[in-house]
């Protein structure tokens, strides 16, 4: 009987792996097996730590306005500079504010006067 050579599919798969895992640590990049699972658990990670980042954004967020806005006055706080935000209609994320916190604090003065008259 004639010896019947394997198609590339299986090659290529693999190979797509290595490529995948070659920045990995010892057998996590060598080791066809060992780079699979390595693969799956990055793949859940990077999808994990997608939400975590945006929570940790937030977070971040928050906390530079919350500084910024008591620096001004100590009578007024996070929480209720965004409630008279929402009263008065105005259409600025956390992500803007806290930008402007940091690049421009009279500007965020300004606002936080604004939103408080």
């Amino acid at each position: 009987m004639t010896r019947i050579r394997r198609g590339y599919i299986a090659r290529r798969r693999r190979t797509k792996t290595r490529l995948f895992t070659s920045t990995f640590g010892g057998s996590h990049s060598r080791l066809t097996r060992t780079t699979i699972q390595q693969k799956i658990r990055a793949l859940v990670s990077a999808h994990r730590d997608r939400g975590r980042q945006k929570r940790n954004f937030r977070r971040l967020w928050i906390t530079r306005i919350n500084a910024a806005i008591r620096e001004g006055g100590v009578s007024y706080s996070y929480s209720r500079s965004i409630y008279d935000l929402y009263k008065g209609r105005l259409l600025l994320n956390r992500k803007i504010l806290a930008q402007i916190a940091i690049s421009n604090r009279n500007c965020l003065s300004m606002i936080s006067n604004k939103i408080i008259k």
